[in-house]
């Protein structure tokens, strides 16, 4: 049975024979064959030759996502087993995090060359993320491999904002197979115990990315006082805690999560910790009116931008809340700068964090930029999949 082709434009294969899995549909010149909408097909040059296999979407401003660059691979069964067993013994075997109550990211999409798919684990539960038609016309299958390869006790489904516009394909929270998560779902980090939320919290529960962030911060608060800006379930200030903080104030615009933060602190005997709900920019705004200052200030906002065109917006809310750290932040005090806004460079957040420094008159030293956790790797030919930036800078 032939495979339907999609034909690029002339002098715009480069970047997809550099392995770069993404084909907008810009560069693409014409389609020979019918596929639907989530079949195989042959992603060639305009002179005809090979250059990868992928899934079609015509319904997506990425019309291919390209998975295999050896002619004749089939994106069958067998080629998406090996794929996320080789992700999982990379998880298992050189990062050392499989445990039976650990929390990790198994697969990452594009870093993991599974383009669409993100898995995450915590403890017997997986929970799984598909933005491509693609892999959502497959999950049946996709569920069935993790369940060979990590037997858990359930999967749940936690579809990504928006993604239904955007691949034209209808996903809802639910659970795919197997027992729902409890309500007091537990998992250990580095030593610590921490709740999830699996099928109502933010992402797909908990920010596992931040793990070795968070730690590397917790190192540096001896002493100190502690203002964890966005805090979610509480991670920074938590690690704040176990290293010794004086005292940890912890700000969510979210309720829920807040109660999320305060079973944590109670879970790892923490007592330092104070949980405060509100707008997180105002809030700030009236500490710094009221002369408050700390001598550590994490700020962890979520993304701000989504396309370019809210890049601007963007720009101006990361700037107003460095704006405010600087105010809030005592002499020599640490600040801890993160952005999840994969359209926002590292250089671009350090330029930032130059102008606000200068605009405060304040000298500021760059002490350290860090990224995600290893099992949130960057594909070398898919820089965007790095897209959590965090940079430690000391003000005088």
């Amino acid at each position: 049975m032939s495979i339907p082709k999609v034909v690029l434009k002339p002098k715009r294969a480069q970047p997809f024979f550099g392995r770069h899995p993404w084909v907008f549909a810009g560069a693409v010149e014409r389609v020979e064959g019918a596929p639907a909408d989530g079949d195989e097909v042959e992603l060639v040059s305009t002179a005809g030759n090979f250059v990868a296999r992928g899934l079609y979407n015509a319904r997506s401003k990425i019309v291919v996502r390209l998975y295999s660059w050896n002619e004749g691979v089939a994106l069958d069964r067998a080629f998406f087993h090996n794929r996320l067993s080789r992700a999982l013994a990379f998880r298992r075997d050189a990062l050392k995090l499989h445990a039976p109550d650990a929390g990790y990211r198994v697969c990452f999409s594009e870093a993991d060359f599974l383009s669409g798919l993100i898995v995450d684990r915590y403890g017997d539960w997986l929970a799984v993320q598909l933005s491509s038609l693609g892999l959502a016309n497959r999950r049946e299958m996709l569920v069935e491999i993790l369940r060979e390869l990590l037997e858990p006790k359930g999967v749940y489904l936690r579809p990504e904002k928006g993604i239904g516009k955007l691949e034209g394909v209808e996903l809802r929270d639910q659970l795919l197979w197997g027992e729902p998560p409890p309500a007091d779902l537990t998992i250990r980090e580095n030593g610590m115990t921490f709740l999830v939320n699996l099928t109502e919290g933010q992402k797909t529960g908990y920010y596992l990315d931040q793990r070795d962030n968070r730690a590397a911060v917790g190192r540096l608060c001896a002493g100190k006082r502690v203002l964890d800006a966005f805090c979610y379930s509480g991670g920074f200030g938590l690690y704040a805690a176990r290293g010794g903080a004086a005292e940890v104030l912890s700000l969510d615009s979210s309720e829920p999560a807040l109660e999320l933060g305060r079973r944590n602190a109670a879970a790892n005997g923490f007592a330092t910790i104070t949980y405060q709900m509100g707008d997180v920019f105002r809030t700030l705004a009236d500490l710094a009116t009221a002369g408050r200052t700390f001598d550590v200030v994490v700020l962890d906002p979520p993304k701000f931008a989504r396309d370019r065109a809210s890049l601007p917006e963007a720009m101006k809310g990361y700037r107003r809340l460095h704006q405010l750290a600087l105010r809030l932040l005592d002499r020599d005090g640490v600040l801890v700068s993160c952005c999840c806004t994969g359209l926002i460079a590292m250089t671009d957040l350090e330029e930032l964090i130059a102008q606000v420094a200068v605009e405060a008159r304040r000298d500021v030293q760059l002490l350290a930029r860090r990224g995600a956790a290893p099992d949130h790797p960057v594909a070398a030919t898919c820089r965007e999949t790095g897209y959590l930036k965090c940079v430690l800078s000391r003000a005088l």
